[in-house]
């Protein structure tokens, strides 16, 4: 199953279902999927569409998915690579009216560069990056909570 989250923020993101609705036509994709859309309103035979998810159900289907195909939300990406799973990651870029500028782009460079995921920067070659994740070995991520409760701590004790 492949989980598609596209956050909560009042922001559409058409142009990603569109070109995953592609992907499933052309047999690239020939799992379920499941989208979480929040405000991107899309009508589609071939996925499900939820526009937002309770956390125990999302959480189920985190579980559950094989594949996380996210725009560029550090939320999302986050909570996704912190599950151990393969995620494909596309920015919501301003020129498309997605979002208020192209700080995704950045996100998702950070991220890829560092091998946590797998960015696709340019949509056209989202059904490359789909045929090549199954050989993708994502970077654990290793949460620094303890350097940052220390830090805090720090803080506290020194004023």
């Amino acid at each position: 199953m492949i989980l598609v989250l596209l956050g909560t923020q009042n922001n559409n993101f058409i142009r990603l279902l569109d070109e995953l609705e592609n992907c499933i036509k052309n047999q690239i994709i020939n799992d379920e999927v499941i989208v979480q859309c929040g405000h991107t309103k899309f009508s589609s035979d071939y996925m499900e569409l939820l526009d937002f998810i309770p956390v125990e159900e999302f959480n189920s289907f985190l579980e559950k998915a094989d594949l996380i195909i996210t725009h560029g939300g550090v939320g999302s990406i986050i909570n996704s690579i912190k599950s151990g799973k393969k995620v494909i990651a596309v920015p919501r870029l301003s020129r498309f009216n997605e979002h208020v500028n192209d700080h995704q782009l950045q996100i998702i460079q950070t991220f890829d560069e560092q091998g946590f995921i797998k960015g696709v920067l340019d949509i056209s070659l989202l059904p490359d990056a789909l045929k090549d994740i199954d050989t993708f070995v994502p970077k654990p991520y290793i949460s620094n909570n303890n350097g940052i409760l220390k830090i805090v701590s720090d803080f506290i004790d020194s004023n």
